[in-house]
């Protein structure tokens, strides 16, 4: 009998730390726009789609605590029923009807619970709605730039991490860069992704964003922004040794900010006779 409980006791201590982990994540979550320190679980996601994989992650969390669980039951069940000494005669029964029309059926049912909100969830990723805003994020041997078309404002910039000597308070290491990608709030935003060299990967984790960046090939995505700030990523390819300094700075303001941002734009930014943006003011100084 001792023996038995005591076979218990790691199926105990397993459950209770799977119930703490799950309380720990809510502390443990990352904020908004950025990673944190122990992060556990997904940052705080500001868009539709976002929103959206946050929940499917959620459910598909539950569902497999629950599955786990359910197969934790069944192997105590078999070790304490079925075990040399509970049951000396064992039974010589070699099929079962309903249980394997059961274990046929059950798993069939649980991935149809799992494609039916994946595949609604790939389909409001792909289908791209009209847009607000277009602009096109190209990856570079180690660095992004960014280009906005004509109609608002016909300019390029690059945008390169800023080194940690040079950080200003508040600037997260590795993630900082000198000038960000600005979008308005609540705007649906179309980003063309490419690549001018090798593969990388556009990803910004609070929007839900994340899409390879290939060169002589244009990807697309989208998202809407529904509370301003700054929003980091990285890109997530690896592309070579500079690839840990390939940081995504997306800010997000309000429709006035951002008409002045584009009018300030307009003035820094400029085109060479070869289409690629200068920074005017930089080199001036």
């Amino acid at each position: 009998m001792r023996i038995e409980r005591a076979g218990f006791r790691p199926a105990i201590t397993m459950l209770a730390a799977i119930v703490a982990i799950g309380i720990a994540s809510t502390a443990m979550a990352a904020g908004i726009g950025q990673p944190e320190e122990w992060q556990i679980d997904l940052q705080q996601m500001v868009t539709p789609v976002g929103h959206g994989i946050a929940s499917f992650h959620t459910w598909l969390v539950w569902l497999i605590t629950l599955i786990s669980l359910f197969v934790l039951a069944l192997l105590a069940v078999i070790v304490v029923r079925f075990n040399e000494r509970a049951n000396p005669t064992p039974s010589r029964t070699t099929h079962n009807t309903l249980l394997e029309v059961a274990w046929t059926v059950v798993p069939v049912l649980i991935l149809i619970a799992i494609a039916i909100p994946s595949f609604r969830l790939l389909r409001e990723q792909l289908v791209i709605p009209a847009h607000d805003v277009v602009v096109k994020a190209t990856g570079n041997s180690w660095y992004w730039s960014y280009e906005y078309p004509a109609d608002q404002g016909g300019f390029r910039f690059e945008s390169n991490m800023i080194p940690e000597t040079e950080l200003k308070p508040g600037q997260p290491r590795l993630l900082a860069a000198d000038n960000e990608m600005v979008v308005p709030v609540n705007k649906v935003v179309r980003v063309q992704v490419t690549a001018a060299d090798v593969l990388h990967n556009f990803a910004v984790p609070s929007f839900g964003v994340r899409i390879d960046a290939v060169p002589g090939r244009l990807n697309e995505t989208w998202f809407r922004a529904e509370r301003e700030g700054i929003y980091y990523g990285q890109c997530s390819e690896l592309c070579g040794n500079g690839h840990p300094y390939m940081p995504i700075n997306v800010r997000v303001v309000n429709e006035q900010d951002y008409a002045a941002w584009l009018t300030q734009a307009k003035q820094k930014f400029a085109r060479s006779g070869d289409g690629r943006a200068l920074q005017l003011a930089a080199n001036q100084q």
